[in-house]
């Protein structure tokens, strides 16, 4: 299957590790130019290292804080002057604190806010002109399964990933005609740091070990284990490629089904 976006600009937010590492693996090992960020600029580094060791591809790494404007201006600007294009846009972030309703604060619900909401909205409207420009696009959110299933303690995420759906929802209505794509994806239980910090949070809440923690979860998952980053991945890669162009507007798990729902 030829997914026919080698040499296309790929750019992931939150790319040092994780989901957003894995997803900025898979564009190289297609062909794309992969544009990484994050705030950590060691572990940028030692990402751009790694993609470019094992793939052909080029690597621009751009130390970027998602909730300040002026960082995703930059962000933009650096990569036109590197590519002079960005094809394809993957909205990524870390997730807010863990927590209840009585321990959020107005403050962390702005961070939230921020970090979730408005890093999307900021990244998306400094790069939608170039796309409108080639008449071509991909736009993929990476948000939850939360959006489908709350996750009790998750109460910040749980809210403010809805509202990337409907917001991305509206927004691909809006731009479908000139050729520009806008999906979610929604991981389940996948490995990743954050997921091994949830475990280890309920462990010491419920005085257990993250182990006990992760086969309970794992026990409510009908294919019996945690996701790979690697398999989020080759669905977004898949979202952003020709082979995708009659979808758009929708909410794809990749769960192991896990989230009881029909829909």
């Amino acid at each position: 299957m030829n997914l026919d976006i080698s040499n296309k600009v790929a750019l992931v937010a939150a790319s040092s590790q994780g989901l957003g590492k894995a997803v900025a693996m898979g564009f190289a090992q297609e062909g794309a130019k992969v544009v990484i960020c994050a705030r950590n600029k060691e572990k940028l580094k030692a990402v751009k290292k790694e993609i470019e060791s094992k793939t052909k591809s080029e690597v621009l790494a751009i130390q970027v804080d998602l909730t300040k404007k002026e960082d995703i201006i930059n962000l933009v600007t650096e990569t036109i002057e590197k590519f002079d294009s960005i094809d394809i846009l993957v909205n990524n972030s870390g997730g807010p604190p863990a927590g209840f309703f009585s321990d959020m604060t107005d403050e962390n619900w702005q961070k939230g806010v921020d970090l979730i909401l408005m890093s999307s909205v900021r990244l998306t409207r400094e790069i939608l002109p170039y796309m409108k420009r080639k008449k071509w696009g991909r736009i993929v959110n990476i948000t939850s399964v939360s959006v489908k299933q709350p996750i009790n303690e998750l109460l910040l995420s749980n809210s403010l990933r809805l509202s990337i759906l409907g917001w991305a929802k509206t927004l691909a209505n809006q731009v479908a005609a000139e050729g520009i794509l806008i999906n979610n994806v929604c991981p389940g239980w996948t490995r990743t740091a954050r997921v091994v910090e949830i475990f280890e949070a309920r462990a010491k809440g419920q005085g257990t070990t993250p182990e006990k923690i992760e086969a309970g979860i794992t026990r409510g998952i009908p294919m019996g284990r945690l996701g790979k980053p690697e398999e989020l991945a080759n669905l977004v890669v898949f979202l952003a490629s020709e082979m995708a162009s009659y979808i758009t507007g929708v909410s794809v798990q990749v769960d192991g089904g896990s989230v009881q729902g029909l829909y």
